[in-house]
């Protein structure tokens, strides 16, 4: 069998896994996302190892899944941002700023001394609290579009504070790089170069997002080009992530977010989430959600492992909840709602995983170590739409029935 051929029968078993595992949540009145990540660790090394059946021989097939999953991440935080207005993002500035911050502040410190507690050296826990100070919203973004609140005074919050989240960390994975390199000045540096890069991608992405995309939509619009409204999205959503990683510095979620929530300002706004929605969840999202449980191997994890990883999870749930739950709480938020904003900021996700890979890659930790990181970021991904949706859930009116924006 040739190699296009194993790649279009994994893909079948990829999708029609997590579409049969997000209805029999959906079933069990869960998100179905929790489904769609549960069938990706099902096919993962931890239960059938997928990757390594007698018919797939293919050595790049798991990094054109990978793509493929990274494309409807990409969709995924696009239409997020459409569903959201600029506007009220800015309302929500000061709840965001103080959840992000303190999202990011407490976990370090949390995740840094439980792992010197067990005796782990300074450099690496440092490192694992980098990690746990990631945050990645892809997954409580699609539950609470499922809830039909992504709109609410939570999700516009919990989202900004991802935004800062993102670009907080970042920098200081920068700053702990210049640090433990052995050029400082280097180092001092490109510190400053890094933050440079920020500010000239969120002032060019900003200004051209106002300026210039909602005539360009419209533009494009009266054009008789066969669905060209939506390959422009899509083009648009591309090149802002390109962008935020290459120009800014910053994960490409947070470009996809920003080009959504620039796209929101147009007329187009409807009829464009109705047309990527049907791309994104016809096959590029559901191949995202099994993608991050077809990297996690739960059988690395041994011996005492197993009580170094249970503690560092239980410090990653409870890390995120309390400093973001605080900070929207100092905020002006209720304390209910500020703890929804914590719980779906609990997520780490692939922006997790970007930040431990880089460690592995640059020797900062060794390869017991990511995957205890990997295991980390798998649970506790699996755990947040399970805690949102009953925190919120639990909000919604009686009368009201929550919409199931995703087909599953």
């Amino acid at each position: 069998m040739n190699n296009f051929l194993q790649f279009i029968l994994a893909i079948t078993v990829i999708v029609t896994f997590t579409k049969v595992g997000g209805y029999l949540t959906l079933r069990l009145k869960q998100p179905a996302v929790v489904g769609e990540l549960l069938a990706g660790i099902a096919l993962g090394p931890t239960l059938l190892n997928m990757m390594q059946w007698s018919m797939f021989t293919d050595q790049h097939l798991g990094e054109f899944i990978a793509h493929l999953g990274e494309f409807g991440v990409i969709l995924l935080m696009l239409l997020a941002g459409m569903h959201l207005h600029l506007d009220d993002l800015v309302d929500s500035s000061r709840v965001a700023g103080l959840s992000g911050t303190l999202g990011v502040i407490t976990p370090l410190l949390m995740g840094w001394g439980i792992c010197v507690l067990f005796g782990m050296p300074t450099h690496t826990s440092v490192f694992i609290g980098l990690i746990l100070a990631a945050t990645s919203v892809s997954m409580s973004a699609q539950t609470l579009m499922e809830l039909g609140i992504l709109r609410s005074k939570v999700g516009i919050a919990m989202m900004g504070a991802a935004v800062i989240d993102d670009v907080l960390v970042l920098l200081g994975l920068s700053i702990f790089t210049a640090i433990t390199s052995s050029q400082s000045t280097g180092g001092i540096v490109e510190i400053f170069t890094i933050i440079l890069q920020m500010i000239g991608f969120f002032t060019i992405s900003i200004a051209a997002g106002i300026l210039l995309l909602p005539r360009l939509t419209n533009w494009i619009d009266g054009l008789r080009i066969n669905q060209g409204i939506y390959l422009y999205t899509i083009v648009v959503a591309l090149v802002y992530s390109w962008a935020a990683e290459v120009i800014g510095g910053v994960a490409a979620i947070t470009g996809a977010f920003l080009a959504g929530l620039f796209l929101s300002r147009t007329l187009q706004r409807d009829r464009i989430i109705e047309g990527v929605s049907t791309i994104a969840y016809s096959l590029f999202v559901p191949v995202f959600f099994a993608n991050i449980g077809l990297q996690a191997n739960a059988r690395n994890i041994t011996g005492d492992l197993i009580w170094i990883t249970s503690a560092i999870i239980i410090v990653a749930v409870i890390s995120k909840l309390v400093g973001c739950t605080l900070g929207a709480r100092l905020g002006g938020m209720s304390l209910q709602k500020s703890m929804q904003v914590g719980a779906g900021m609990i997520s780490r996700g692939e922006v997790g995983l970007i930040v431990a890979t880089l460690g592995l890659t640059h020797g900062i930790i060794d390869q017991e170590v990511f995957s205890i990181t990997v295991v980390t970021v798998i649970v506790v991904t699996l755990v947040t739409p399970i805690i949102l949706h009953r925190l919120s859930k639990n909000s919604l009116p009686d009368n009201s029935k929550p919409p199931i924006l995703s087909p599953d």
